[in-house]
């Protein structure tokens, strides 16, 4: 139903700031709830954030204040701006289209995944 490539990982050095990007194909991308899940070695994928489609956000509490997603529906795109980056980061960063439940308090993901792009933080 929707194809999703993500883009813009790296190597940054701690404090940094990268940009991630996603774009989707495929379906009508406004429907979609979108989220942004990390994946780091040995660790279970955790949910880093999401966005609504009436353009409300939620973030793990391990990148509030320093983590920012948005979307442009007109570019079928969602962005994770990555600022003031840690070691702890690093990981392989997915984008996820899906649903939100309980007034957008909870985020359920389709099995609608992009390859992935890593980031890694280190001096």
């Amino acid at each position: 139903q929707v194809q999703l490539v993500e883009s813009g990982g790296g190597l940054v050095q701690p404090g940094g700031s990268l940009r991630l990007s996603c774009t989707a194909s495929g379906s009508d991308f406004s429907i979609y709830a979108m989220g942004w899940y990390r994946q780091a070695p040995g660790k279970q994928r955790e949910l880093v954030a999401y966005i609504t489609v009436g353009d409300s956000t939620k973030y793990a509490d391990s990148v509030k204040g320093r983590f920012t997603i948005s979307r442009d529906n007109a570019k079928n795109s969602v962005y994770l701006q990555m600022n003031s980056l840690k070691p702890d980061d690093t990981a392989v960063y997915y984008c996820n289209a899906g649903r939100t439940y309980l007034g957008g308090s909870t985020y359920k993901p389709y099995d609608y995944w992009g390859q992935g792009t890593q980031v890694t933080v280190s001096s």
